[in-house]
């Protein structure tokens, strides 16, 4: 990458704002009057994942990008139930989309977790999404046996419990990428990792663990894209294959990258976004 994603994040703006929800903290880049697209991370990141797409709007006076910090992520207020589903992250998503008074369709984007959270929302207010980008796109468990549910969510609680976010983030932090990645894209990762509440980690596990993605979709008519790369050993190849062609889509390959896609493939991430490259 030409520049490190710290450098990619200096020119974008941190932000917080109240909604009838709680609270939600974004970063936002580009100088457009109206927003063009909504970024949302995974479980193990943050508004700071989308590094490459923020720094290339920055300036642009045709665009304007918000890429939220999830609830329960950084200062966004957490949902208020213990076991929540999508929809809730969803409803929260539009109320802070209300509170911006954002009225035109935007692109909405999802990153693995994210895309459950995306493809719900899309659901609720196919209105307001013009086109609906899934990036390494985690299916949930809500269609798996029981067994398997409860192994994924109590593996992962269990390992937040022994290590801590720092220590969860020395051991996973590699596998989110290509072995050949870049060394500042690993500490990138590893940073925003580090800094997860357990609280608001906890929670989105509960979501994963009953997460419909491909059921989410159904309902879904407009413009839809799922990419991944070829080195995801987190979202596999295969495992976006099939969702795609659950949904009746082909799934585009971002190349030799690993899960964290929009850091590591920017190159390809941004133009099937409609963003410009970073140069």
């Amino acid at each position: 990458m030409p520049i490190s994603p710290q450098d990619a994040l200096s020119g974008g703006v941190r932000s917080l704002v109240d909604t009838p929800l709680g609270p939600i903290q974004f970063r936002s880049a580009g100088t457009a009057v109206h927003v063009t697209h909504v970024l949302l991370h995974g479980i193990g990141s943050a508004s700071a994942s989308w590094a490459y797409q923020l720094g290339a709007a920055v300036g642009q006076s045709d665009l304007r990008v918000l890429a939220w910090d999830a609830p329960g992520y950084g200062r966004s207020a957490p949902v208020d139930m213990a076991v929540p589903a999508a929809q809730d992250y969803a409803e929260r998503l539009w109320s802070w989309l209300d509170a911006l008074y954002v009225s035109r369709p935007v692109v909405m984007v999802g990153h693995s977790l994210g895309a459950l959270m995306a493809a719900s929302a899309a659901r609720l207010r196919p209105d307001r999404i013009s086109r609906l980008v899934l990036l390494a796109p985690a299916r949930g468990y809500g269609d798996a046996p029981q067994a398997e549910r409860e192994r994924v969510v109590q593996g992962r609680l269990f390992n937040l419990q022994q290590l801590g976010p720092e220590g969860m983030a020395r051991a996973r932090a590699a596998a989110m990428l290509s072995p050949g990645a870049d060394p500042a894209l690993q500490e990138a990762v590893r940073e925003t990792m580090a800094q997860i509440d357990p609280a608001g980690y906890t929670q989105a596990v509960h979501m994963l663990g009953q997460g419909r993605l491909a059921h989410e979709l159904k309902t879904w008519s407009g413009p839809l894209q799922i990419a991944s790369g070829e080195a995801d050993t987190v979202t596999t190849p295969a495992a976006c294959e099939a969702l795609a062609s659950d949904v009746a889509q082909v799934r585009i390959s971002l190349g030799p990258v690993g899960h964290a896609c929009p850091l590591e493939a920017a190159a390809a991430v941004n133009p099937l976004l409609g963003l410009p490259r970073l140069v």
